[in-house]
């Protein structure tokens, strides 16, 4: 089973649908939330560099900016 973790903020629309999608699909999946978790910020900082915007979800070690859904299913095999 691969390892997937969304990067997310509270406020963030897509965090959101990324979530439920994860959910619907029997995805388990850690959330670390970036405005309140500061050594989690920290190491994605440290993977993909300045974060620009949020969600970023993590598959194994390859990070995915944004929610494509179709990209993040065919990296997932569903």
């Amino acid at each position: 089973m691969k390892k997937v973790t969304i990067y997310s903020t509270p406020t963030c629309g897509y965090c959101k649908i990324a979530k439920q999608f994860f959910k619907d699909k029997g995805i388990d999946f850690t959330e670390i939330d970036v405005t309140t978790d500061l050594a989690g910020r920290q190491a994605l900082e440290q993977k993909i560099g300045r974060i620009t915007g949020v969600p970023v979800i993590t598959i194994d070690e390859e990070a995915v900016v944004g929610f494509d859904q179709a990209h993040i299913a065919k990296m997932l095999g569903i």
